[in-house]
């Protein structure tokens, strides 16, 4: 029953696999035959997509890093806007904590 289980959480994951990648960087075959490969023989049909198909990964590994998909899901940018954020605070203190003119005493 485990067997089965696996065996079709990889049949979908190969299927999931080939309509998420972009048809431009696949290789040896255009995108819709390795749909037609991948659908048509289950599991074989993914480990060849695996090996023939699939863009090669700078880095390796099975599994493609994804790219942020909103501003607020980018490390980079959230960081950026907390620096903003700290920047206006310190001006906000030092623009406060000037020694008052009219203070002489």
């Amino acid at each position: 029953m485990i067997g089965i289980l696996l065996g079709l959480a990889l049949y979908i994951s190969f299927i999931v696999d080939v309509l998420r990648t972009p048809g431009a960087i696949m290789r040896s075959l255009p995108k819709a035959l390795w749909l037609l490969i991948v659908v048509l023989i289950p599991l074989l049909g993914g480990v060849l997509w695996l090996l023939a198909g699939r863009p090669r990964q700078t880095g390796g590994g099975l599994f493609r890093r994804r790219q942020p998909v909103a501003p607020d899901d980018d490390p980079s940018f959230l960081k950026a806007l907390d620096e903003e954020a700290w920047k206006r605070r310190m001006q906000q203190r030092r623009g406060q904590q000037r020694p008052d003119p009219s203070a002489n005493g």
